[in-house]
């Protein structure tokens, strides 16, 4: 579990590659609904719950002695915006296709076991699974360590389930690899890289993501 916290600032980003998660938001920067394919020290999803506060907030976590260390971690307990299944994220996401709601905005997978990556999280089933459970402008946001011997197998799945419209960054750290894939038009670069997608958040935000989302827009190809 990559997961880092500063008790002062529980709030607070520490670990690179999930502020470069945080790039959705260069593509959607008011979504409704977020699932979190999970949990770890709840990083992402204690920011998404400061700074998204019209957000709900799926979380699906398979570990429940992951889910028992919330309190430890400062997530906080939220019924009417936080739901947190304890579940295999595979499952989770193949029961929702079956349903009409809810359909996500952002779907973030960053499930690991005591082997690594999960893999029921990596499977072609898995990510279009996740296409079928996105809404009509949706995206996934994958978090996949960059030297696992099968990484070209999974990005090649996440390509095929989104129809080829992804791309990949690798983070700061260089071991972790973030894909986004997107179900709605095809991803523009200069338009993400004309546009400001911070500009109605405090500054608190702007001083954790506003550097890494210029590093990722020109990244970009």
């Amino acid at each position: 579990m990559q997961s880092r916290m500063c008790s002062q600032r529980p709030t607070h980003l520490d670990v690179d590659y999930t502020r470069t998660m945080m790039g959705f938001l260069m593509f959607n920067r008011e979504p409704a609904h977020i699932a979190m394919i999970g949990l770890g020290g709840g990083s992402l999803l204690k920011f998404c719950y400061r700074h998204l506060p019209a957000t709900q907030l799926t979380v699906v976590e398979i570990n429940p002695h992951v889910i028992a260390l919330r309190a430890e971690f400062q997530v906080p307990d939220d019924p009417d915006r936080i739901s947190v299944h304890c579940a295999d994220g595979a499952d989770f996401v193949r029961q929702i296709t079956s349903q009409i709601q809810p359909r996500f905005d952002v779907i973030l997978v960053d499930g690991f076991d005591c082997q690594g990556q999960a893999a029921s999280l990596c499977s072609q089933d898995f990510y279009e699974d996740c296409y079928l459970a996105l809404s009509p402008r949706g995206i996934m946001v994958a978090n996949l360590h960059h030297d696992h011997p099968e990484h070209a197998t999974f990005t090649d799945r996440i390509r095929n389930a989104f129809e080829g419209n992804l791309m990949e960054i690798a983070s700061k750290e260089k071991s972790n690899s973030i894909l986004f894939a997107c179900k709605g038009p095809r991803i523009s670069v200069n338009e993400l890289r004309d546009k400001d997608s911070l500009a109605h958040f405090d500054q608190e935000v702007r001083d954790q993501l506003q550097k890494e989302f210029s590093r990722i827009s020109w990244l970009m190809n």
